[in-house]
């Protein structure tokens, strides 16, 4: 990650470091939401729910509020569509975007290759990029159906040490997992948690989750949190909650 990108991470406030997702299908509860939340968190997550409702619109209609976006479509596919899919992405504006990292070390170069060059040439902010490691939701008797024996954590560090080496900025992982990324990775690799659930929450169908005051502990950077938020009866105090628990972990 580029030293500025390190030090902007180290004076974020935990507001900032909050990203909310929005899970939702229609325009009119997105703009309500981050009209209504925009001042209170750092960053608004858009995932394939959204993104298939609206597509681009989603993204132009949070931005057009002030807000920031963290582009969730986990691209997985050959190289050369990845990396195409990537540029458009960063053309759209977004301030992060993930790929899988089980796509494989040439479709992450690629990814990364064809940004850098689309931000050069065109003069625009490069995205943070991230790889996808092993999903929330997912156990070990989960990844050996699929055929992926050992533990968990070994799958995530193989799988982040890939996204090191491809010359990605960071991970998406679970707050299960920061302290083994951490150490095979560095202080420097960008890790963001999704299953985060605030300590009064339930897991619904997250799997490995932290609360967010462990999981600051743990040494995540951005937390995702959606469905406490978004389906709270008040989300701004909702999200003032798990803030106020962020900086209890100091």
């Amino acid at each position: 990650m580029p030293k500025k990108l390190e030090l902007l991470r180290d004076r974020k406030s935990m507001r900032e470091r909050l990203i909310v997702a929005l899970d939702v299908d229609s325009l009119e509860q997105v703009r309500t939401l981050v009209r209504t939340l925009a001042p209170e968190v750092g960053m608004f997550k858009v995932g394939k729910q959204l993104f298939t409702h609206a597509g681009p619109q989603a993204v132009r209609l949070i931005r057009e509020l002030g807000g920031e976006i963290f582009l969730d479509l986990k691209f997985h596919d050959i190289p050369t569509t990845v990396a195409k899919a990537s540029i458009e992405a960063t053309r759209l504006g977004v301030k992060m975007l993930n790929v899988h990292a089980s796509g494989s070390l040439k479709m992450m170069r690629a990814a990364v290759s064809e940004v850098r060059r689309v931000c050069r040439q065109e003069r625009r902010a490069r995205p943070l990029l991230l790889g996808v490691t092993v999903l929330t939701s997912l156990d070990k008797a989960d990844l050996g159906r699929v055929g992926v024996t050992g533990d968990v954590a070994d799958q995530v560090v193989r799988l982040a040490l890939l996204t090191q080496q491809a010359g990605m900025d960071g991970v998406v992982a679970s707050p299960r997992e920061v302290a083994v990324i951490r150490q095979a990775c560095g202080r420097r690799f960008v890790i963001v948690t999704p299953g985060i659930r605030p300590a009064s929450g339930r897991p619904d169908d997250q799997r490995r989750v932290m609360t967010p005051s462990e999981a600051m502990r743990a040494g995540v950077d951005y937390i995702v949190v959606g469905r406490p938020i978004v389906q709270a009866r008040d989300p701004i105090a909702a999200a003032r909650e798990i803030v106020a628990e962020m900086e209890g972990s100091n």
